[in-house]
């Protein structure tokens, strides 16, 4: 700040005399100011009483006038992390020196987002603990940040870093613990950066998203119909076992039938041509899960169950 003017002696700033609001009579248009990084901006102070000197203090666009009752702290390009700008008044009646600060928010978008596993590579297993990483580089101001995580469209869980307060640029992260499904296997994960500088910052609120993690889930084998089942089979019938089950990596399917203990072919279905005990085990890296199939020459005089049935049914009008 200029020492004097006109033969008035002005005292350095940190000796001015602080007031506010009316007592003042300095007012600050808009009394708050979002700015992003490299982009100009433009505040006015406005004194509401004679003043002999009325300026702004600032390392860039310092600016001072002993006649006007407003002047204007302007920058084309700001760049200055630390900027702290200040109007300044001296007044001819008391209070004869006050100032008021501008509460300025100059910000930067990430440089970049990324999303990761810690300390893993490959297929996760169903049912264990993992990290995920989420790193944000070069963002600022950090204490208006909010870091989401998303599964697919559903947000799981977010982050906010108000306890921070650096005015330059930080890398920051975030971690999200999770113990996968199989209903996750294929599910994308994903985590965004919002800067949430409220009603005088950018709307809608700057936004960066990661590139979507597609995590892979192995789980073990399930059986569609793990239950035991009877069939009776008549002479001549062939009839299809079915023992499909889901695992992931995809399972290996082993029989043992009646004819043979162990059959090579890796297939849920098989044809039963004969009566006996078949097993079918279907494994992968994971697990195994197996059913039995019974199969029963069907008595005499049935033939299915749709002709037993009937009769049923005219047997029981007959009673009638």
């Amino acid at each position: 700040m200029p020492c004097c003017f006109d033969g008035l002696y002005i005292i350095a700033h940190h000796q001015l005399f602080s007031a506010s609001g009316d007592s003042c009579s300095l007012e600050i248009s808009p009394p708050r100011v979002v700015v992003g990084f490299g982009e100009p901006v433009s505040v006015s102070c406005v004194a509401s009483r004679p003043v002999r000197v009325l300026g702004w203090e600032s390392a860039i666009g310092a600016l001072h006038t002993q006649h006007d009752l407003t002047v204007q702290w302007q920058v084309d390009s700001l760049i200055d992390w630390i900027e702290e700008p200040i109007c300044y008044g001296v007044f001819f009646t008391a209070p004869r020196q006050c100032e008021e600060k501008l509460n300025l928010v100059l910000y930067k978008t990430p440089d970049s987002i990324s999303i990761s596993l810690v300390n893993h590579t490959g297929p996760m297993v169903e049912g264990r603990e993992y990290q995920l990483l989420c790193e944000v580089q070069n963002i600022a101001p950090v204490q208006y940040l909010t870091l989401r995580w998303y599964r697919g469209q559903t947000e799981v869980y977010n982050h906010t870093f108000s306890e921070l307060s650096p005015a330059t640029p930080v890398q920051v992260s975030s971690t999200l613990l999770i113990t996968p499904g199989r209903v996750e296997h294929g599910a994308p994960y994903r985590c965004e950066a919002t800067l949430e500088l409220g009603p005088e910052g950018p709307q809608p609120p700057p936004m960066v998203k990661s590139e979507p993690l597609d995590i892979a889930v192995h789980y073990p084998p399930d059986l569609l119909s793990p239950e035991q089942e009877v069939i009776e089979l008549g002479d001549g019938e062939v009839i299809t076992l079915n023992c499909t089950a889901v695992g992931n990596p995809p399972p290996l399917y082993r029989w043992s039938t009646p004819t043979l203990l162990e059959s090579d072919e890796s297939h849920p279905l098989l044809s039963a041509p004969s009566l006996g005990i078949y097993t079918c085990m279907a494994s992968n890296i994971l697990g195994k899960s197996s059913k039995q199939f019974i199969i029963k020459p069907r008595s005499k005089g049935k033939t299915d169950g749709s002709l037993d049935i009937s009769k049923h049914m005219i047997w029981s009008g007959t009673e009638n």
